[in-house]
């Protein structure tokens, strides 16, 4: 039975990894000021990224949708793990040894890390058994196709013998329990009982982001395999084909370096692209391109500013221009811009490299066309343009097609190249376009300008976005709540650079946001404690649970400064504004009094007098420091 894993190895374990390079394997994170990131978040759909990550903190929020937390919470929620088996998980990442208390033993038994550990001893025993005789079979239809035994090594093909248990034992053995191999995916449940789902094929291990095997896609060899020819893994809880990308994992760091990736249709291909050179290819396993493959490329391609590349290969077949089409029904999706690439003689990439090579394959890619010119050939090319009828049909097809490039500026010359493809007027085409709305009429989506912060309206992407909580993006935007929320931030991200007597001034000030005065208290009780260590996770245990995340949102936001030289003057200059303030503030007061006071109290005067003058020395010694 699972035990309670030692509070301080679950700190350990957090203190020892980076929470960016966690959520890196997820989302594609670029600088945001020193010591942030920033990225397109993973958790709801976003135009523009708002998903923000603060290392040093370890902590994350997303200011558009609300989510937040640290490394522990981020897997939770992207992989749907338990507390204990995210602690786990890293443990293992970093080979820390985890101990448990009564006695415990880890949760190996929990569901996902069963089936993820399942489908690692299914991929090793596949590739095991690609070297053995019954496999001569697979061995030869990868020669066939230009892949020797290191490309097969390389991206973990392997071979399921054409037995109706081999697997089922071998697991089994290894003490995974039937109802573990159903849930898997890997055996099937029928009148005879249990039998191995995939049995004499060429076997592809299906790994996620991160690089864990979840599925399988299997290819068909034998002439008496009644099956399709493609037989993948069924849905299970670790195995969600429309969000799974053949590929990803070993194409996911070229693909945010390079701002381009490359999807193509089936496994060779992909092992094709990658051995010719184009290493940021990826495909979709036994399914259409669809809106959730779309939401994991963004947030690798780091799709926000409008400048990567997105290039579609297709077959030059009916069922490939039917991909294509498909696929630019979503390409409003991508702030990227959008290409095709069909091959000469309509070949597949795999195709490509064994007819012409490595470089063909290079050349294919860096030939793309633009998805719109594509589209507009494609619906052209259906109608008879021979007649009025046929001119005036493929106007209307193509119109709105046009009508939908978000670029004004290239706008009109696909008017015109659309007018000298059906030989009409140009002004005829100009009206038509400007005539029509695009994709549907008036009211439908309007694909967001690159760098833009428009989103789509459509009813599944704002679905997407939960009832946001509250926001420090909302507190009131005068001069002195900004000032109170800078100099917060400040202080729970970098307290060290601020000093302790810094600090201690600048809780003594009053605060105008009831918010930011909780915060502030937060601060404040850390502060008087036998340990007084600002640390996040500290104050957020110290202010009410309605303020947890406003001190999440304050110590992940990202500060204004970019350099180290910049920060230490920021940082200092902010909290001693906060403490100048203050102190005007008591300046005021004393004024106040002394015009207040009676001139015969020669005593009181002296006082204040006395007062005004330190608390003018203190002004003068916090604006030169």
């Amino acid at each position: 039975m699972a035990g309670r894993i030692r509070q301080s190895d679950v700190d350990e374990v957090k203190a020892r990894t980076n929470i960016a390079d966690i959520i890196g394997d997820h989302v594609s994170l670029k600088s945001a000021g020193v010591g942030s990131l920033k990225g397109l978040c993973p958790f709801h759909d976003e135009r523009s990224p708002s998903f923000n990550v603060r290392p040093g903190v370890g902590y994350y929020h997303c200011f558009g949708c609300g989510e937040s937390g640290d490394v522990y919470t981020f897997l939770q929620r992207m992989d749907h793990v338990s507390f204990t088996e995210a602690v786990e998980r890293l443990a293992g990442r970093i080979g820390y040894e985890l101990h448990y208390e009564d006695g415990g033993q880890a949760s190996d038994h929990g569901n996902r890390a069963r089936l993820l550990a399942a489908n690692r001893a299914a991929a090793e025993f596949f590739v095991e058994r690609l070297g053995t005789a019954e496999a001569e079979v697979g061995r030869r239809f990868l020669g066939e196709r230009g892949f020797d035994a290191a490309a097969a090594k390389g991206f973990g093909v392997g071979f399921a013998p054409k037995s109706w248990d081999a697997l089922t034992g071998h697991l089994k053995g290894r003490g995974f329990t039937i109802d573990e191999l159903v849930a898997s995916g890997l055996v099937s449940q029928g009148d005879r009982g249990i039998y191995d789902r995939f049995r004499g094929r060429l076997v592809w291990p299906i790994r996620d982001v991160t690089g864990q095997t979840v599925g399988f896609g299997a290819r068909r060899l034998l002439d008496d395999d009644k099956g399709p020819k493609y037989l993948n893994t069924p849905e299970t809880a670790v195995y969600h084909k429309s969000q799974v990308l053949y590929g990803l994992d070993l194409a996911k760091r070229d693909i945010a370096k390079g701002r381009r990736v490359v999807v193509v249709e089936g496994y060779t291909d992909v092992m094709a692209c990658h051995l010719a050179g184009v290493t940021t290819a990826i495909a979709t396993c036994g399914t259409a391109f669809g809106v959730d493959h779309i939401k994991v490329l963004r947030r690798v391609l780091g799709d926000d500013s409008g400048i990567g590349e997105v290039v579609f290969t297709f077959d030059g077949d009916a069922a490939g221009q039917q991909a294509a089409m498909r696929a630019f029904a979503e390409e409003q999706r991508f702030a990227a811009q959008t290409f095709v690439a069909v091959a000469p003689d309509g070949l597949d990439p795999c195709d490509l490299r064994l007819a012409r090579g490595d470089a063909a394959v290079r050349a294919l890619v860096e030939s793309r066309t633009p998805m719109f010119d594509f589209v507009i050939r494609q619906i052209v090319g259906r109608y008879d343009l021979e007649t009025v009828e046929g001119r005036v049909a493929a106007l209307r097809a193509a119109a709105p097609v046009v009508a939908e490039i978000r670029d004004p500026a290239m706008r009109p010359g696909y008017t015109r190249e659309l007018a000298r493809m059906l030989g009409v007027e140009l002004g005829e085409v100009t009206r038509a376009v400007r005539g029509v709305s695009p994709r549907g009429g008036p009211g439908s989506p309007q694909r967001a300008q690159p760098g833009s912060s428009a989103r789509p309206t459509t009813t599944a992407q704002a679905t997407d976005v939960p009832e946001r909580p509250f926001s420090i993006t909302a507190l009131p935007n005068d001069p002195s709540t900004r000032l109170e929320r800078d100099a917060l931030q400040v202080m729970l991200q970098y307290p060290d650079r601020v000093g302790d007597e810094l600090l201690r001034h600048a809780i003594d000030s009053r605060f105008g946001d009831p918010t930011l005065t909780v915060v502030r208290d937060g601060i404040a009780s850390v502060l008087g404690s036998p340990d007084p260590v600002v640390r996040v996770d500290r104050v957020m245990a110290e202010v009410p649970q309605p303020f947890v995340g406003v001190v999440q949102q304050l110590a992940v936001a990202p500060v204004p400064q970019r350099s180290e030289a910049e920060l230490e003057v920021y940082a200092r200059g902010v909290v001693s504004s906060l403490v100048d303030r203050e102190l005007l503030r008591q300046k005021a007061e004393l004024l106040g009094r002394l015009q207040r006071l009676d001139r015969a109290d020669q005593a009181t005067f002296a006082v204040l007098q006395r007062a005004l003058v330190e608390l003018e020395t203190e002004r003068r010694a916090l604006r030169e420091d």
